[in-house]
């Protein structure tokens, strides 16, 4: 390994000894203590699944696979949101107690790699029915330095959801499209009902990556762009992520836009009691939403210079542990590739389909024809974009969210919140030459 590299995703023997001794009583309590004595491999699942109902919808998928294999029984655990997970993980792989599978971002596999953690599949791949059902596009997530490490579990995008009845009480008759647009609806939305004042959207406030994850199809939108084949060339003071910044400011300063909790962007409760009419989310909470019964809609994200979104969803890694465990493993990756468990687990989520004959299949189709809010995200894929996967995104991603925090604080400009973020990375990797 590089210099460079241990620098990017090497983790300090204080912060090991910190995630050990905080996680390690956790996660020794996930395990059994003989789980194959019984003759039947018995495999973890540690996921962050959210909201609540659309765990309930994994737990019936996962028990439908123990019950159709006598000789495999997974187990799924939830263990937090993201940023909870990662102290969880990195404390489980370097006290040789990590799971046997992991429901998490793409964006994790260069430091995954980098911690020798998991291993590739490409072998078990080729060979297997679901290569070809799997949507092509979703492979670059799945690739990464020659290797394939990871199955597609779920993918997304994020979209405007909004209040059909609120628009129509404040006089809107058509969707925005452009910024300029979008800003002047927010306006417009935002007013004093039953001596409350109802906010234009929700906005995201946080260092995470929820809140970059929204940012983005912004920045892509105003025309900025921070792909690379890795952290070390990035430009973050581009034109598109300074126009992409002020804009989301903007919306604060007309009083437009109201901050969430921090780390909470996710939340719905001011969406559905009214107190919001637009947020920032994706296709994962139309089953919340349907069992609410509160009128909602989704619109794409508004366009600046060309259109544009963020391409989410998590893959299914394969942690190494043992030979026979690790095959296993890789035989529930395809039950979660396939037809059967994707149709179900898409009309059950409002996730979007990986599987390519789970979208052509009539209960989907008959599930589009009932909600057409996934039909505005299957279209808005089109316009998709990836976050990168290189070893060192969280990095980036933590300096990104800094700006953007700051910016929506007050506490700084946009192109000065940028240039701080360039800085620390520029001395991140220096240090590492």
């Amino acid at each position: 390994m590089t210099s460079k590299r241990r620098v990017v995703f090497g983790i300090t023997k204080a912060l090991i000894a910190i995630c050990v001794s905080v996680c390690l009583i956790v996660l020794t309590g996930c395990a059994a203590e003989n789980p194959d004595a019984d003759g039947v491999i018995h495999l973890t699942l540690w996921h962050g699944v959210n909201p609540p109902p659309n765990r309930d919808v994994l737990q019936e998928l996962v028990d439908e696979f123990n019950q159709t294999h006598s000789d495999i029984q997974v187990e799924s655990l939830y263990v937090g949101q993201g940023d909870q997970q990662m102290p969880k993980i990195l404390a489980a792989v370097v006290g040789n107690a990590s799971p046997d599978m992991l429901w998490y971002a793409p964006t994790i596999t260069g430091q995954l790699i980098e911690l020798g953690a998991i291993r590739p599949i490409e072998e078990w791949l080729k060979d297997s029915p679901i290569k070809e059902q799997i949507d092509p596009a979703l492979f670059e997530s799945m690739q990464l330095e020659g290797h394939t490490w990871s199955v597609p579990f779920g993918t997304n995008n994020v979209g405007v959801f909004y209040r059909p009845s609120l628009f129509e009480a404040a006089g809107i008759t058509e969707l925005p499209t452009t910024w300029e647009e979008f800003r002047e609806v927010a306006k417009t939305l935002t007013r004093q009902v039953n001596g409350q004042t109802q906010h234009g959207i929700l906005l995201p406030l946080g260092k995470g990556e929820w809140t970059v994850f929204n940012w983005l199809p912004f920045m892509w939108s105003g025309g900025g762009d921070i792909s690379a084949d890795d952290a070390t060339d990035l430009n973050l003071v581009n034109p598109g992520a300074i126009a992409a910044l002020q804009f989301w400011r903007d919306l604060i300063d007309d009083g437009s836009a109201i901050l969430s909790q921090p780390e909470r962007g996710y939340e719905l409760d001011g969406f559905l009691a009214g107190r919001v009419a637009m947020q920032l989310t994706g296709p994962w909470t139309l089953g919340q939403l349907q069992a609410t019964g509160v009128d909602f809609a989704v619109m794409p994200i508004p366009v600046q210079e060309k259109a544009a979104t963020s391409v989410g969803g998590e893959n299914l890694f394969t942690f190494n542990t043992t030979p026979a465990h690790e095959r296993a493993a890789f035989t529930f990756a395809e039950f979660v590739a396939s037809e059967r468990f994707q149709t179900q687990w898409a009309i059950g989520t409002g996730y979007l389909p990986v599987n390519l004959r789970s979208r052509q299949s009539q209960p989907y189709q008959e599930f589009i024809a009932e909600q057409p809010a996934v039909d505005v995200f299957l279209k808005q894929a089109e316009n998709g974009r990836s976050r990168p996967i290189f070893a060192g995104y969280s990095r980036v991603s933590e300096n990104l969210g800094r700006a953007i925090e700051a910016t929506l604080l007050g506490q700084s400009t946009p192109e000065a919140a940028l240039e701080t973020a360039q800085r620390r990375l520029n001395l991140l990797y220096s240090n590492s030459r």
